[in-house]
């Protein structure tokens, strides 16, 4: 119902900075309409489990694991339906396919034109990252 695109990956040299955007949109025919409510950015590395970066709720609470703090900044546009996870001073190991998570209020018509409001949770496909000289 609700898709998540990620882009802005690429190959960066250490050191460098990326600013990944991940949008979310439906489709108009649906009649659905949506708010993003908490939107995370994970990663997941080759041979490794998918890790939470950093999250933003509706008001702009953010929220970062201890580990990633400082050079992480996750950021949200809601009148473009659209967040933002920059990444500065990149490393090798930051290298890893980086995921949009969106928590989004769903308003749709369900059988026989019965209006329903939804929480759902919605992943997008990936952007590659690469950190490489």
């Amino acid at each position: 119902q609700v898709q998540l695109a990620e882009s802005g990956g690429g190959l960066v040299q250490p050191g460098g900075s990326l600013k990944l955007s991940c949008l979310a949109s439906v489709a108009s025919e649906t009649g659905t309409t949506f708010e993003v409510d908490t939107m995370r950015w994970y990663r997941q590395a080759p041979g490794k489990q998918r890790d939470l970066v950093a999250a933003i709720s509706r008001d702009g609470t953010t929220n970062y694991p201890e580990t990633e703090k400082g050079r992480f900044i996750i950021s949200r546009d809601d009148a473009k339906n659209t967040g933002y996870l920059q990444i500065n001073a990149l490393k090798a190991e930051d290298t890893a396919v980086y995921y949009c998570n969106a928590d989004c209020l769903l308003a749709y018509y369900g059988s026989h034109g019965v209006p329903i409001r939804a929480r759902k949770e919605f992943w997008g496909r990936g952007t590659q990252v690469t950190v490489s000289s």
